[in-house]
């Protein structure tokens, strides 16, 4: 940066000792660098990509296009990762591009994650009916709470030193502790994020309070769009598609840097009450005790009207007591 402000110019040639060009620096990679500096990239300074393929009949023409654009992992995406297609796809995939990570899901049992594990998967992803938007376990009557799918998995996956992915049932911050400290790797999140400046929602005013429009992969809307593969109704005309999710609202919350600054504090938080300097001894450290709906209720805010809501607890978010 000093060169290039000391010589005026935008852009810096870099080459080897025998003169090849092998990279080139511009004010704007340097500017990008300074405001991401924990963006994960490839080798090539690029911002690395996921991308999610479904237990169609034409996926592996759809993997080898991803990798001939570059993918850096693929995402076997289900909302029944333990049924015959998804895990023979995950075979196929594995066997004809077994170098690229591949996370396969979803699956709430030990069984599940155990049989994905068996055909190649490099990463499960747990979570059956847990998303905001999704009706599953009262539309089909299936699904397993998140927190219990979580730690059933976890005991099948790090016997082979698999990672495994919670993906649904946050609402607070303290969501993410507790699927990080039951041995979660990572957690997903959908509403949370869907009321962000970044999110492509649409603003929506109502009774003088800001919100952004959200809906899941199980929607209606989603589904006649493209997304009915997913749950194994693709090729159905609108009028027979059984959604799974629901479309709706939720807060603005504002810029994703400002609202994951709190997520990560209160995971901090968490592993401090914990007495963990680490995930992995937050994961050995913490307990876990069932609840009665009334200590629920003790959890949150009460006996009180609130006037003022803290950047990261929304009265909204709340479900009725």
């Amino acid at each position: 940066r000093k060169i290039l402000q000391k010589k005026r110019i935008e852009k810096l040639l870099i080459v080897e000792q025998d003169g090849t060009l092998c990279g080139l620096v511009t004010v704007k990679d340097l500017l990008m660098k300074q405001r991401f500096p924990h963006a994960t990239l490839d080798l090539h300074g690029r911002l690395r990509v996921a991308a999610a393929i479904g237990a169609t009949d034409d996926v592996l023409d759809r993997v080898a296009g991803l990798v001939d654009a570059g993918v850096d992992v693929l995402v076997l995406d289900s909302a029944h990762g333990h049924s015959t297609g998804v895990l023979d796809a995950v075979k196929n995939v594995k066997k004809g591009y077994g170098s690229i990570p591949l996370i396969a899901g979803n699956v709430a049992t030990a069984d599940g994650t155990r049989d994905l594990i068996d055909r190649g998967a490099d990463v499960v992803k747990v979570g059956i009916g847990a998303g905001a938007s999704c009706t599953t376990r009262v539309i089909a009557g299936i699904g397993v709470p998140q927190l219990t799918a979580i730690l059933d998995s976890i005991d099948v996956a790090k016997k082979s030193g698999i990672s495994v992915v919670s993906d649904g049932g946050v609402r607070y911050s303290g969501d993410i502790a507790k699927a990080i400290a039951a041995g979660a790797d990572n957690v997903m999140l959908g509403s949370l994020l869907a009321g962000l400046d970044e999110s492509p929602g649409e603003s929506i005013l109502r009774e003088g309070r800001q919100y952004k429009s959200f809906r899941g992969m199980g929607s209606m809307g989603p589904m006649s769009e493209g997304s009915a593969d997913r749950y194994f109704q693709a090729g159905e005309k609108s009028i027979k598609l059984v959604p799974e999710g629901v479309e709706g609202m939720v807060p603005y919350r504002g810029s994703v840097r400002s609202n994951l600054y709190q997520l990560i504090g209160g995971l901090r938080a968490s592993m401090g009450y914990c007495g963990s300097h680490n995930i992995q001894e937050m994961q050995n450290k913490t307990q876990f005790i069932r609840i009665t709906s009334s200590a629920s209720i003790e959890s949150h805010p009460h006996d009180m009207q609130i006037l003022k809501e803290s950047p990261n607890y929304q009265v909204k978010n709340r479900l009725k007591d």
